[in-house]
């Protein structure tokens, strides 16, 4: 879409600001408003200045000038559902005011990757297609001071609720129980109508949905949108995201896609089906392969697992992200890929055809940025592709067993691989990429952008959550 057709559609739907958002390397939305009468062409000619040191991590106050440049051309602009007056949301690459993309815009970053494959001569389309899991919550109380660290959810579905007093209201006994809630019908799925009304918003913002159901915990939920190209499957993910949780605030509920937030039930994905093209056709596509498989998808399965430690950092990029890596809670952490098997990382989706087939890897999550998500994925598989990896040894066949069954111990007698425990170890490996001159993410990513990732993440999680007592620490040290 050029700007005039742009300028001109606002008008036509009386559109009365315009609302650029951004990006930052957490994942977190940004945006400024403008109304529309002080938009015109150059405006998108020229872009908008902002102040870069009032981000997280990005720039310093001596050099903070920037420029947001709106992007019409993938066309996932849309009308905010939410806003009191009409407003049109634009979304927005980070440039440095001399029109160069900035090095630490996700964004920008996931555009070189695509421009990296194109000129490796491997693809000319990546397709990505995330499944964002959410709970809804109707209260959250949170204490974080010297003495006190706490925090406390609340669901009308949570077993723990089954003998409340909910006043002048009944307790109607109908719950899931934990990891009871996947498929149930009303009213033990007391989240119907609330999906609906979110399916319907999203609707209106431009996504195509699909399957629609509870999940497996309790408050759990699941809304499936059509996949897209790499940039824009990451801003559908934030279009997601942003309705999702702004239709639960307006019923007077919460909802978060934190990858852990109930002890002792499933936690929050983002699976992440992918897949390659070149001159339109699917390069992960052989039909004479496992389940459809290529040998260039085998390749990019590979370099996935060879590279595991380092795209975990960007894929679970939280603390919380490794409570939900753990076994008994479908959230595979074993590095192992298998046709139609969920307890491998990597699940090969039935599918019919060219068109259908891709890999699915399941263990990345929502507090992710989805451009750097993505980006590392595709960039570690592109890297299996470049150098013929092979899937190593213990995982070079499909492994079709229950893997959530194996024990420690087997799993270490097997030789198979799993994903780090924690972020520190993620990030380790990163550090590790830092000292690489070869490392598989420097076609993309500066040493500056990929040092601001390691700091950024010591300062704000992990450093300050190792630091904290943590509740359960009373139950099993206070009496040493």
């Amino acid at each position: 879409m050029t700007p005039v057709e742009f300028i001109n559609e606002c008008k036509e739907r009386e559109i009365e600001f315009v609302d650029f958002r951004f990006t930052d390397i957490k994942g977190t939305w940004h945006h400024v408003t403008y109304d529309i009468d002080a938009i015109d062409e150059d405006t998108f000619k020229n872009g908008l200045p902002f102040d870069g040191s009032s981000v997280p991590a990005w720039k310093t106050i001596n050099d903070s000038d920037m420029i947001l440049m709106p992007d019409l051309e993938i066309g996932t602009h849309f009308e905010d559902p939410f806003t009191a007056d009409p407003t049109m949301v634009v979304f927005c690459d980070v440039l440095e005011t001399d029109y160069t993309p900035y090095e630490k815009c996700p964004r920008g970053i996931a555009k070189k990757a695509l421009k990296y494959m194109a000129e490796q001569n491997i693809g000319d389309v990546a397709y990505f297609g995330p499944e964002n899991e959410f709970f809804v919550f109707e209260n959250v109380r949170i204490t974080d001071s010297i003495n006190s660290q706490a925090y406390s959810v609340d669901t009308a579905e949570g077993e723990w609720n089954r003998n409340a007093d909910f006043g002048d209201e009944l307790n109607i006994g109908h719950r899931p129980g934990t990891k009871g809630g996947y498929f149930p019908v009303a009213p033990v799925d007391s989240m119907v109508d609330l999906r609906a009304e979110m399916v319907q918003t999203l609707k209106e913002v431009g996504l195509e949905t699909f399957v629609v159901h509870h999940e497996v915990a309790q408050g759990q939920g699941e809304i499936g949108v059509k996949f897209g190209t790499l940039v824009e499957a990451a801003d559908n993910v934030q279009k997601l995201k942003y309705v999702i949780k702004m239709v639960a605030h307006l019923n007077g509920k919460t909802a978060t896609f934190m990858p852990k937030p109930l002890y002792g039930d499933n936690g929050n994905g983002m699976h992440a089906h992918q897949s390659i093209w070149k001159d339109g056709k699917n390069m992960f596509y052989d039909a004479n392969g496992y389940a459809g498989l290529s040998d260039v998808a085998i390749k990019y399965i590979a370099g996935v697992f060879a590279h595991a430690a380092t795209v975990a950092a960007f894929t679970n990029p939280s603390t919380n992200s490794y409570k939900r890596l753990q076994p008994g809670f479908e959230a595979p952490n074993i590095l192992a890929y298998s046709a139609k098997n969920r307890s491998a990382c990597c699940r090969i989706p039935f599918g019919a055809g060219e068109k259908a087939v891709r890999t699915e890897f399941r263990f990345p999550d929502s507090t992710s940025c989805p451009y750097l998500a993505f980006t590392v994925m595709l960039l570690a598989g592109l890297d299996g592709i470049k150098n013929n990896l092979e899937v190593y040894e213990a995982a070079r066949e499909p492994l079709n067993e229950d893997l959530f069954e194996l024990s420690l111990d087997e799993i270490k007698e097997r030789g198979i691989k799993t994903l780090p425990a924690t972020l520190r170890e993620a990030i380790y490996s990163v550090e590790d990429e830092l000292k690489d001159p070869n490392s598989f993410l420097k076609p993309v990513m500066t040493d500056e952008f990929i040092k601001t990732y390691i700091d950024y993440k010591y300062e704000t999680e992990i450093i300050p959550v190792e630091g904290r007592p943590h509740p359960y620490e009373f139950v099993t040290q206070y009496s040493c």
